[in-house]
């Protein structure tokens, strides 16, 4: 058998809260998984996007508690362009997360902005630019 990266796995202090952020990111997540201790979702690429509450996580591993601060992982949402990118960040800030970094025209050759979701987990929105911009 060959091993085969399926899924990412985030603890969640609010539930409902997170999986409502990335409803607006269009994760297709059914309503009744708000009041449930765990949820998931298949991306357009296969890939399952799950969340546990703190609660399911503190009873498999006694005296756990959640990571504080950025940086514990990141995701990110590639988006139909760039002027995608822009509209997708005043969504999300619209709703009330964090923005992170506003979007820009990264050296890289994409446009990319980082929000948060309710957790802090940053999550980074992208898609490539028609030109790459020359470094300076």
């Amino acid at each position: 058998m060959t091993v085969q990266f399926d899924f990412v796995g985030l603890v969640t202090a609010d539930m409902a809260a997170t999986l409502a952020f990335y409803r607006l990111l269009g994760m297709d997540i059914p309503p009744e998984a708000d009041s449930a201790p765990h949820a998931e979702a298949v991306g357009a690429g296969g890939v399952r996007l799950a969340w546990d509450t703190v609660e399911v996580v503190r009873s498999t591993h006694p005296g756990w508690e959640m990571p504080g601060g950025a940086g514990r992982v990141s995701l990110a949402f590639r988006c139909a362009d760039p002027a995608d990118v822009d509209r997708m960040y005043a969504v999300v800030t619209g709703a009330g997360h964090p923005g992170f970094k506003e979007p820009w025209d990264a050296f890289w050759g994409q446009r990319y902005a980082i929000v948060q979701d309710p957790d802090g987990t940053p999550v980074d929105l992208y898609a490539p630019l028609s030109e790459v911009p020359a470094a300076s």
